[in-house]
């Protein structure tokens, strides 16, 4: 795993220090509902999750593990629109939780939101999206991928394995930073890459506009889509429109996971999302009951991880258990 700022490394010895401190108190932890106080705490978890992206299945589930084992009220919501979005995190601010962990997809929309939260006294953790804005708007801590990097290395490996090929980055939802930036990051290691902005709402119109791509342009040898779902999909347009594209994706699901060891898809770059919500929720937990600071160092880097039919094997059992 390649990574700037802070490593998994670092993210493991915060988990270890939660795990010590749940079996160290008395009153509080994953029995006691938050420490030595004995105080139950309430945190809120505000994401852009679109209905039926499978994708934030592995992040909730990690952060109602992190919620069971340190005594954690968690609430959960979610709105694809940035608008509604920052009011559900406005929401959360006026029901007077105890800490917010959100998503920042389109951080001059939801940012605000979020300042307001830290200035009522209210911690915040940044996580999946916005690794480039969280401190501008007092977020203590990010954790997630750095999608430029992630980009990069798969535009690395493509041009290795297709040298003098053209490569299509799809985009599912036009302006969120993240997806944005995994498609720059693809173009500055893969020049020849352009980006195809699909409704990722509409997995029918995702293949159809795919397909009809690759029967315009038979020169296109490779297809990058940004999430597991769009990846399947994008597998159903190559075949329908007889081309020899590979396809190479972000994130994975269990069908996802059994392509790539079936040699459908080529490879994915997983970003962790069980990890991301694990650690969104245990760092707020940290905070409230033991006082570690949230505001230091750069941002937690959950991935990129390249996973291909090298390394498969082992995960494909955690994929249908919808931890990776």
């Amino acid at each position: 795993m390649r990574s700037t700022g802070r490593s998994l490394g670092s993210l493991v010895a915060v988990a270890a220090a939660a795990v010590t401190l749940a079996a160290c108190s008395s009153q509080g932890g994953a029995q006691g509902g938050g420490g030595a106080s004995g105080k139950s705490y309430t945190i809120a978890m505000v994401t852009h999750e679109a209905p039926g992206d499978t994708f934030w299945d592995k992040i909730r589930n990690g952060a109602e593990q992190a919620a069971k084992d340190h005594g954690i009220t968690l609430k959960y919501s979610n709105d694809p629109d940035a608008g509604n979005q920052a009011t559900l995190v406005q929401n959360a601010v006026s029901s007077k939780v105890d800490g917010i962990a959100t998503t920042l997809p389109t951080p001059a929309a939801i940012g605000p939101a979020a300042q307001k939260a830290v200035q009522a006294g209210i911690p915040v953790v940044a996580f999946n999206a916005g690794k480039d804005a969280y401190k501008q708007y007092g977020a203590g801590m990010y954790f997630g991928s750095d999608e430029d990097l992630a980009g990069q290395t798969v535009g690395t490996k493509i041009v290795q394995q297709s040298p003098g090929g053209k490569t299509v980055c799809v985009i599912q939802e036009q302006g969120q930073v993240q997806l944005e930036g995994r498609c720059a990051g693809v173009k500055k290691t893969d020049p020849s890459s352009e980006v195809l902005y699909v409704n990722g709402r509409d997995l029918p119109s995702v293949q159809q506009t795919i397909g009809a791509k690759l029967q315009q342009d038979r020169s296109i040898t490779d297809v990058v889509t940004l999430g597991a779902d769009i990846a399947l999909a994008a597998q159903k347009a190559v075949a329908d429109s007889g081309s020899q594209a590979k396809i190479a994706t972000f994130d994975l699901n269990a069908d996802v996971a059994q392509q790539i060891q079936n040699g459908g898809i080529n490879f994915s770059v997983d970003q962790q999302p069980y990890v991301q919500g694990y650690m969104a929720v245990t760092a707020l937990w940290l905070n409230l009951t033991n006082g570690n600071d949230i505001g230091g160092g750069g941002p937690v880097l959950t991935g990129p991880s390249i996973v291909d039919q090298s390394n498969i094997g082992p995960i494909v059992a955690y994929t249908k258990n919808n931890t990776r």
